[in-house]
């Protein structure tokens, strides 16, 4: 029996599932190239799926990127530029769009659309405010990890179109939002699910030199990937016996920093036997000032400074790492066991990607923030329709393309101000290209505190390579065809000067076309 046979009459419009990891390069998979990390359910994902080798995201940070593949627009159009505020109230989502279509839609898991997780990094500015703030007191707190310690909570009925919401709130041994109130109800203990990140933290084995890469005393039973996965299966069953189609937003924190495998997935990979990128010992030497400095920098106590970690730090922090991501594709495996067993699997796309990447050793440096390489660019991406055969791309996407995709493949039309485009024709031709290049933006609003970094980064990739223009007037172009390690960077060389006259042309354009001219309105269910 055909799977459009077999499907009940909601399929009409179909079902989406939308995975998302927090901090997973795109060779951090099996299906991604990777030989030494097991991630069979995702592989298996993929060989049943689109699989997207080029796509990149639209910021290299977590809220400002999370909130560009739901609005799909550039960080600069929807307002979070940076993990210090909220995406406005206000903001129209392709999953508002699809709630006001009938869909039930719900996220299970790290939301990270408003501040609370990195709320110390929201200083209150000194001058009166550029705008007052239109909405009710409290409308930014609904993440904010403190709700949680007191009791459930009960979050508005519409969070930016999610009917539904079960926050996980933080990363590792810390534990927030809805997670907590879940691993309270299992026996967890206050003190040991929160607290501050820090060398102090409790662990049952801790790797020397470095903090972030711990086995912590947090049960896999009740770590975050167990809740993400248990409660995003119980909210699948529940959806299903329903007639209404759904969306589903499951989005694991893990393999973001801290490093904290739990249980016997701590041991699951010899940190010996990891591999140490090939650009470990780039010199950086025509790198812009901020990463060579980055590179001179030890591990802090601040979780997400940026290093440059020695290669028995990589080592362990892969292997930890590794481990945190077998735990995850074990957590997908039961997910899409649970899907079929709902009976909706037939009616249901499976879309499975990651916010940003990390560099981890890559040119000497690790985590991600201000470093425009391949390793915090691109993510993983597949896209599996029922039915379909597998098929692999090389086409360029971006993460900004997710929202219309989502949009077309259910038959509703994108609303205005959208900045990415379909991958529709992809899906029906991986040989079909829909976009010539990829444009990036990263700003960092609190520059005047910290000048060694830069204001604003501005990145195009197309086929003829790189270009990242910082606002300390350096820039990078490199040649990711013939340099695709990107270690010659050819901006001041005379061989460069085309290329980075042609990108240069080329980024000027995108500056032009992302420049936001959407108008307020009314929107779906007001």
């Amino acid at each position: 029996m055909t799977p459009e046979a077999s499907a009940s009459p909601r399929a009409k419009r179909p079902n989406v599932l939308l995975i998302i990891t927090d901090q997973q390069r795109a060779d951090h998979v099996g299906f991604g190239g990777n030989e030494i990390l097991r991630t069979p359910n995702l592989d298996a994902l993929a060989a049943r799926g689109t699989q997207f080798d080029r796509c990149y995201v639209a910021n290299p940070i977590c809220m400002p990127n999370r909130c560009s593949i739901l609005t799909g627009r550039v960080p600069t159009a929807h307002g979070v530029l940076f993990n210090d505020r909220s995406l406005a109230w206000s903001a129209n989502t392709f999953v508002r769009v699809m709630r006001g279509a009938g869909y039930q839609t719900a996220l299970v898991g790290k939301s990270h659309i408003q501040h609370g997780l990195s709320a110390d990094q929201a200083p209150v500015p000194e001058q009166e405010p550029a705008l007052g703030d239109p909405y009710t007191e409290g409308w930014d707190t609904w993440e904010h990890p403190e709700r949680y310690w007191r009791g459930p909570v009960e979050v508005p009925d519409d969070f930016y179109g999610f009917g539904h919401v079960e926050f996980a709130i933080g990363h590792g041994d810390i534990v927030g939002g809805h997670h907590l109130r879940w691993a309270l109800e299992r026996g967890g203990e206050l003190e040991a699910l929160s607290g501050e990140w820090g060398p102090e933290r409790p662990a049952r084995t801790r790797y020397a030199d470095w903090w972030q890469v711990y086995q912590p005393t947090v049960p896999e039973s009740l770590y975050s990937t167990t809740f993400v996965t248990q409660r995003s299966i119980a909210w699948i069953e529940k959806a299903a016996a329903a007639s209404e189609p759904w969306f589903l937003q499951c989005s694991y924190p893990d393999p973001h920093h801290p490093f904290t495998p739990p249980g016997d997935w701590w041991d699951a990979y010899d940190p010996e036997l990891m591999p140490v990128s090939e650009t470990f010992d780039d010199p950086l030497e025509d790198a812009p000032r901020h990463l060579r400095a980055f590179r001179g920098l030890k591990p802090g106590r601040n979780p997400v400074q940026m290093f440059g970690p020695t290669r028995d730090q990589v080592r362990h922090a892969r292997a930890a790492e590794y481990g945190m991501l077998e735990l995850v594709d074990q957590g997908v495996g039961q997910l899409l066991t649970g899907l079929e067993r709902s009976g909706a699997a037939n009616d249901t796309i499976v879309i499975f990607t990651s916010d940003h990447g990390d560099m981890f050793g890559d040119h000497g440096l690790m985590l991600k923030g201000w470093m425009h390489y391949q390793g915090c660019l691109r993510v993983p991406l597949v896209i599996a329709r029922p039915g379909q055969a597998h098929a692999r791309t090389h086409s360029l996407v971006s993460s900004l393309d997710l929202a219309q995709t989502v949009l077309e493949l259910c038959e509703l039309e994108p609303y205005d101000g959208m900045q990415g485009v379909s991958l529709g024709p992809v899906l029906e031709d991986p040989a079909a290209s829909v976009r010539d290049h990829v444009y990036i933006e990263d700003d960092f609003p609190n520059h005047a505190r910290m000048p060694l970094l830069p204001a604003q980064t501005r990145t195009l990739i197309s086929d003829a390579g790189r270009i990242s223009r910082y606002s300390t007037g350096e820039v990078e172009v490199f040649d990711l065809e013939g340099d695709p390690q990107e270690l010659t960077n050819l901006a001041s060389r005379p061989e460069g000067r085309d290329r980075r006259f042609h990108l240069g042309e080329r980024l000027t354009d995108s500056l032009l076309r992302y420049s936001d001219i959407a108008r307020p309105g009314v929107l779906p269910g007001s």
